[in-house]
Formats: C-alpha cells, sequence, structure tokens
C-alpha cells in the first residue's frame, strides 16, 4: 500500500450469483430512523433470502429492550453466510460503482478500504482523512459493540474527494467494457440500481498516484486534506475506535497487516453532477414548543419580520409555519446556531432530538402534541473543504448527500477478524 494515500485495494465479499437479489443490499442503517414502518417493510422484502439486512442493525432499534439479542443474531448470520458459502472473495480488489438515484442521476464511485492510522476525528485534527463534522462520542460505544466480535464489516461511509479535474474515480466510466461486472441490481423501497466492476491491477496503481497528485497540491507545511467525510461519520469513527481498543489489547501484534486497521468505503467526487447537499433538519418531541420557541427567541434574538444572513423555518404541531431570522448567531453557519442552542436547552429541559432529511417528513412528526419541527437551510458543497481545513469540523449534521434512499446501500463485505 501506499504510505502517500490512505486508500488501498481491499480483500472484498460479494454474495456469489445465485445468493443475490433485489433483497441482498439494504440501505445504510442510520436512516429512516423515525420511520419503523420503512425496516418492517424491508423484513417483509427480504424474507428469507440472503440479506445484508441479517448482518446490520438498523438504528431504529438500537434503544430496544431486546438490542443484545439482534447482535448476537447478527454475528450467528455471518458464521452462517460464511459456513454455507454465501460469498465470492475478490483478492485485493476496488470496485467501481455506478449508483442510479431515485432520480435518475447516475453517481459514479470506487469502493476500497482506508487506513485508520490516517484517519483522527477529534477536534482540530489535520490528518488526511478527517471528519467533517462534530462526531459525538457517546454515539460510538454503541456501534464498537455491535463490531465486536463481528467478522464482516459492511461500509455505508461514503467519503468525498476534492477531485476538481475528475482524475480518479470519472476516469473509470470509459474503461467498463474491459472490466469485470460482479454486481448489477435493483435496489428496494426506492434507492435506483447500482452496478460494480473489477478494477484491474493497473488501473489500481494510476488511481494510487492521482490520489498521490490530490495531496501533492497542498502548500509545503500545510496537512493536506484528500479524504472529508461525507456520509458514515460516526461508522468510520467505530472503525477507528474499535482498532484503537485491538491494538491496546494487542500489544506488538502486526498491525500493518492487521484486517482491524482499515474500513470499506466508498470515494465519490465532490464535484459529481448527481451529488447534491441537502440540509438535515431537526424534529423535537416530548418537549414544551411554546417554551422552547421563546427561549430560543431569546437566546438567538429570533425575528420574523427582517432579513439576516441565518434564518430557519419552524412547523409547529398545531400545523403553522414560521420562518426565524437569527440577529444574535453563534456559528458561521445557521446549523451551528441551532443546533448549539439546543444542545444546551434539551440538556436543561429534555425532551428527544433526531435528525430527518424529507421536509416533509418533518411536517408530519411535528403534527404530534409536544413536537416541533426545524427546518435548515441548504448548505453549498462548495463551501465543505475550504471551510473544514479553516475551520475544523462543521457541527454534527450539517449536511446530507441527498435523499435518504439515495444514501448508500451495503453491498460489499470484508472480514476484520484474522
Amino acid at each position: 500500500m501506499s504510505q502517500k494515500t490512505a486508500f488501498s485495494a481491499a480483500n472484498i465479499l460479494l454474495p456469489k450469483k445465485e445468493s443475490m437479489s433485489a433483497a441482498w443490499a439494504v440501505c445504510a442503517c442510520d436512516q429512516y430512523t423515525g420511520e419503523p414502518a420503512y425496516w418492517a417493510e424491508t423484513e417483509r422484502l427480504v424474507g428469507e433470502k440472503p440479506s445484508t439486512l441479517r448482518l446490520i442493525l438498523p438504528e431504529v432499534y438500537l434503544e430496544d429492550a431486546d438490542v443484545e439479542s439482534r447482535i448476537a443474531k447478527i454475528r450467528e448470520s455471518m458464521e452462517q453466510y460464511l459456513k454455507n458459502g454465501v460469498f465470492t472473495e475478490y483478492p485485493d480488489a476496488m470496485i467501481y460503482v455506478e449508483r442510479i438515484q431515485s432520480d435518475g442521476k447516475m453517481r459514479a464511485g470506487l469502493v476500497g478500504k482506508i487506513d485508520l492510522e490516517q484517519y483522527d476525528y477529534s477536534k482540530g485534527s489535520v490528518s488526511p482523512v478527517r471528519a467533517t463534522e462534530a462526531t459525538v462520542p457517546e454515539r460510538i460505544p454503541p456501534r464498537v459493540r455491535i463490531r465486536r466480535g463481528a467478522k464482516l464489516e459492511l461500509p455505508h461511509i461514503m467519503i468525498l474527494l476534492d477531485d476538481v479535474q475528475k482524475t480518479v474515480i470519472e476516469p473509470l466510466a470509459a474503461m467498463k467494457d474491459s472490466m469485470t461486472l460482479v454486481y448489477d441490481t435493483e435496489l428496494m423501497q426506492g434507492g435506483g440500481s447500482i452496478k460494480g466492476w473489477l478494477v484491474p491491477a493497473e488501473q489500481q496503481a494510476k488511481i494510487i498516484s492521482a490520489l498521490e497528485a490530490l495531496a501533492d497540491v497542498f502548500p509545503a507545511g500545510e496537512a493536506p486534506l484528500v479524504y472529508a467525510m461525507g456520509d458514515g461519520n460516526h461508522s468510520l469513527a467505530t472503525a477507528k475506535a474499535f482498532y484503537e481498543e485491538w491494538k491496546a489489547a494487542n500489544p506488538g501484534a502486526d498491525t500493518e497487516n492487521a484486517p482491524q486497521r482499515y474500513a470499506l468505503a466508498e470515494l465519490v467526487n465532490l464535484h459529481s453532477p448527481a451529488l447534491e447537499f441537502e440540509a438535515i433538519h431537526r424534529i423535537l418531541m416530548g418537549v414544551d414548543t411554546k417554551k422552547l420557541l421563546a427561549d430560543m427567541t431569546q437566546a438567538l434574538d429570533l425575528r420574523t419580520d427582517e432579513t439576516a444572513p441565518q434564518s430557519f423555518e419552524v412547523i409547529c404541531c398545531c400545523g403553522k409555519r414560521q420562518v426565524y431570522f437569527i440577529h444574535k448567531p453563534t456559528s458561521n453557519l445557521t446549523v451551528g446556531s441551532v443546533q448549539q442552542f439546543l444542545d444546551k436547552w434539551l440538556k436543561e429541559n429534555g425532551g428527544k432530538i433526531d435528525y430527518i432529511h424529507g421536509a416533509d417528513v418533518v411536517a408530519k412528526l411535528a403534527e404530534a402534541e409536544g413536537s416541533l419541527g426545524i427546518l435548515l437551510p441548504d448548505m453549498q458543497k462548495s463551501e465543505l473543504f475550504p471551510t473544514v481545513i479553516k475551520d475544523g469540523a462543521l457541527p454534527r449534521k450539517t449536511f446530507s448527500m441527498g435523499h435518504a434512499a439515495d444514501k448508500r446501500f451495503y453491498m460489499e463485505c470484508r472480514m476484520i477478524t484474522e
């Protein structure tokens, strides 16, 4: 593996042809957390067919009483799939991916592994692989519990490249006819479709050179940011925490070749026309909505009849909607001002918060008594790399790369035990 770049080929597991169906791939586990009906329908569609649903824990179930038995069943399914020969292994592989999104646009990507030694999610990090938004430490231990004892990992991680000249991923599109197609399937519940091709070894070498060149454009003395987290921030942080835990428990181990040192991920070019940044909205539940609005109005000097650079829209349980302008911001971004207030207020007053991608879903959830929705403005994707380089990680849940249905679906697997 090149020491100059954190991305490399991986030993990738994919289901054999007889095990592949539209039931195999399911959406990222951190989606539809407020919509248990989505996951119930996923369960119905999968039935008894081989599926990544049996290898992941949808976060809608993370706080259920039976979570430990669910985790145990995941480990059992991994053992069973490996024992029963569900997979074919592709050693030293990179996979070129073309995903047709729900809007019909094609999003290209490249799957391989990321070196966790070159990733640091802590605040102020200048590592080559960097978090783009704040990592919440308390969200990591439950996910480490799932990874601990598991034989396989499945990635919903998408990492962004600032590749204006389109040197890394895009050249692969012209080579599809000469590459081996390893999957081609529809994705369930409006997820579009996906195809994947094995990237030849000689082309892999060119990809590594192109990635190294992205690092070389940074001035001497400035820590290059080549890989910026797009989706799956806490999943990569979990892989890192698990690796550090493993290292501490195995002093003197061969870390260079340890599977725990790496995590599968998909690289996507920030400049892909199919990639659009959308705001992640907030839904507050079990709160005194009048007190919340009054306290926020005072803290941020909210006004309804004047303009200001930062603004957001509130939806109350009665269906009333109102745009508010922030005249006393506490962050350079609207989401930062709002989130900082909400974190403090919820700690002092109680209630729950969830993060929702669709404005229509927020409006529906806000109909419940004691609920309040906050619709936030979109962030321009051109702001991402410069802002992270200058200011560090953005406030958590600042942006989303498209609709929930367009998130990465689990397809590839990799062994994370010896």
